[in-house]
């Protein structure tokens, strides 16, 4: 295995803050994980300053812990400013420049704004498009430290865990049965203590509402629902919707 072999992920799922891939996709990357899939999560900040947490360093100490709980093989915090987080060509280089890097063949990120939450999750979402454009166009490679072109072939959207889920208006969505790993799933959000400690443990019993009701809408106990950016399609109807036939 040569380098390249060993920076290669199959999936990575970027967020604004350590805790917000956690809370919206946690089953789906350990489930992910468990298949023998290599993982990785990107976060575009620090998430820090934050009532509870008295230091950056505590933050991404949880952050670490909640990425060994999903069997996560990458995670990479960004040196981008929380709450002033915008879409910019900079920002859009940083996360391109780690597309090249890692070079993987799913990425999942934000799909809408969250209202009533931080804005920074959209503008995260807006970094997301740029830079997996951004990470395939030619001719560029003095922005990316030299790296080469990568294609990214699928790109999924998610949602946050904490509204009612929300289908995409275009292309179609998919749901993962996470029913096993819902608790690790849960356990690596109280990974997080600085943001969840015991009087916002209520924050849980909504994120197992909303997968649960995810779950139950595929028949699972428990699911997380993704929107694709373009059409599904199939070559075999009958293995594409009865995947243990």
């Amino acid at each position: 295995m040569n380098e390249n072999d060993e920076l290669q992920l199959d999936v990575i799922a970027v967020g604004a803050h350590p805790d917000d891939i956690e809370i919206a996709c946690g089953g789906t990357l350990a489930k992910l994980a468990t298949q023998g899939y290599r993982v990785g999560i990107i976060d575009l900040t620090n998430g820090e300053p934050t009532p509870r947490c008295d230091d950056p360093a505590i933050r991404l100490a949880e952050a670490d812990a909640a990425a060994k709980t999903l069997g996560i093989a990458m995670r990479k915090v960004l040196t981008l400013p929380n709450r002033r987080l915008f879409d910019s060509f900079e920002a859009r280089v940083a996360l391109a420049t780690e597309f090249r890097r890692y070079r993987p063949q799913i990425v999942i990120g934000f799909g809408n704004k969250t209202p009533m939450a931080s804005p920074d999750h959209y503008q995260a979402m807006l970094i997301t498009d740029a830079a997996i454009f951004y990470s395939r166009l030619t001719k560029w490679d003095e922005h990316f430290a030299g790296l080469p072109v990568h294609i990214i072939p699928v790109h999924l959207n998610f949602h946050l865990g904490l509204e009612p889920t929300q289908v995409a208006e275009h292309g179609s969505h998919i749901t993962v049965d996470i029913s096993e790993q819902l608790e690790t799933k849960i356990a690596s959000v109280l990974c997080y203590q600085t943001q969840f400690p015991p009087e916002k443990h209520r924050t849980l019993d909504r994120v197992r509402h909303i997968a649960g009701h995810a779950g139950a809408a595929a028949g699972f106990e428990a699911g997380e629902v993704f929107a694709t950016t373009r059409a599904l399609g199939c070559q075999d109807l009958v293995k594409t919707v009865l995947p243990t036939a």
